[in-house]
This record gives C-alpha cells, structure tokens and sequence, in this order.
C-alpha cells in the first residue's frame, strides 16, 4: 500500500496559522525532492512550494516570506508551516513526491505520488 497522507488542516482567520504534515507510507521521501500544491474553489492547482532531500526550499512568490516548507526524513514526513494566512490562501493543499532525486519540480508533471489533500480555509 502506497499513500501520502495530508494533514493539518482547518478553518483560521485571516493572520493566523496552520501547519501542515504530509506522512508517507509504503514509500521512502529521503531521497526524493517533495513538494505542496493547492487547488482554490474554481481555479487550478498551483505549485506552493518544495524541498529537496538535504533541505533547500523553493517557493512561489505569492507565498514566499509566510509559509515555511521542511522535511524529517526520519519520520518520512515532510510539513508546511503557514503564517499570516489571508483568505485567496483558501484552497485544497496536496502533497507530492518528485519523480527526480536531482532536482526540484515546480510543476505537477515533476511529481509521480499525490495525497489526497487537506482543506485550509482563511476567513476574513
């Protein structure tokens, strides 16, 4: 059995924070670059941020600053710690492994295994 299993998430006001978890099982992270995405209420999934296997991040503009990405690959975890959260920050948040062990993916095509996401709400 193969799953990446979100969660973590929740309904927050606008300023507050959440942190996400990702925990893997039937499959190791350690060796692999990890990413978010998130899909909002009539719009398509975009790429939130990601992490290679020794810890260096990459983020998308708009939540570069606010969200922090980080991985325990002992526990075979990989998380995402929100902050200052507004509402077009709602949306459905996946995690995802990457498909290259060299490199770090910032679209959907780069990742091979999904979850199946945890919904973050921000009210204003």
């Amino acid at each position: 059995q193969v799953q990446l299993v979100e969660s973590g998430g929740g309904l927050v006001q606008a300023g507050g924070s959440l942190r996400l978890s990702c925990a893997a099982s039937g499959l190791t992270l350690s060796s692999y670059a990890m990413g978010w995405f998130r899909r909002a209420p009539g719009k398509e999934r975009e790429f939130v941020a990601a992490i290679r296997s020794g810890g260096t991040p990459y983020y998308a503009d708009s939540v570069k600053g606010r969200f922090t990405i980080s991985r325990d690959n002992a526990k075979n975890t990989v998380y995402l710690q929100m902050n200052s959260l507004k509402p077009e920050d709602t949306a459905v948040y996946y995690c995802a492994r990457g498909r290259s062990i060299l490199f770090i993916p910032d679209t959907a095509g780069g990742y091979d295994y999904w979850g199946q996401g945890t919904q973050v709400t921000v009210s204003s």
